[in-house]
């Protein structure tokens, strides 16, 4: 029998076997049938992970940056503390130059429970406050 293009002949070695899909799908990497397989390990990186890490970072830039700081003279008019979340100490410094004047309202946040209770000992009385300015918090 002569040997044909479709026939190998028997003097060639034919390998024990050929490539199969499972060793092509090792080569290539994840595809799109990964997504399928992992949709809600994908899912919740996207909805939760995601969001808190951008979250997390922006506060600490924001937090560590300083757009303004200065010190403000008035009477404190108002200290309670407010928040859903994150409670925090919300005031109101009245400031007026000369008496009779319509003051101008100052609003600062104050996070320390201790600076809180000394300012909220004070209202009614003239202060002068240090504030620092964090924009984008």
């Amino acid at each position: 029998m002569k040997p044909s293009k479709d026939r190998p002949s028997d003097d060639i070695e034919v390998p024990p076997r050929a490539l199969h899909t499972a060793d092509l799908e090792v080569t290539r990497g994840p595809g799109p049938g990964f997504l399928r397989r992992h949709w809600g390990k994908t899912t919740l990186v996207g909805v939760v992970v995601v969001p808190v890490t951008v979250f997390a970072i922006w506060s600490a830039v924001t937090l560590g940056y300083t757009y303004s700081d200065g010190d403000r003279q008035g009477f404190v008019q108002k200290i309670s503390r407010k928040g859903w979340l994150c409670k925090t100490w919300e005031g109101e410094l009245a400031m007026s130059n000369v008496p009779g004047q319509a003051p101008q309202l100052f609003n600062f946040s104050v996070r320390d429970d201790s600076i809180a209770s000394m300012i909220d000992k004070t209202v009614g009385k003239r202060v002068a406050l240090h504030y620092e300015q964090h924009v984008g918090v």
